[in-house]
């Protein structure tokens, strides 16, 4: 299970195929994030939380984009 910003979809995808996981789960945060403020990042964490969480505890794929 991974999280990554939006801008890393397609690359998400092609690197856990490559790596022989092309249905890890995965859950996309905005993006930029590096230029964010404390807040924004909270933010951000707290509307991926409970897809975080679902995603480590299912054996289902899961892949949002916030």
């Amino acid at each position: 299970m991974f999280v990554a910003s939006a801008q890393f979809v397609d690359a998400a995808a092609a690197q856990s195929q490559a790596l022989g996981f092309p249905t890890v789960a995965r859950v996309f945060t905005p993006h930029p994030i590096q230029d964010r403020t404390d807040d924004e990042m909270v933010a951000y964490a707290d509307a991926a939380i409970d897809e975080i969480v679902a995603a480590i505890t299912s054996e289902g794929k899961a892949q949002s984009r916030l």
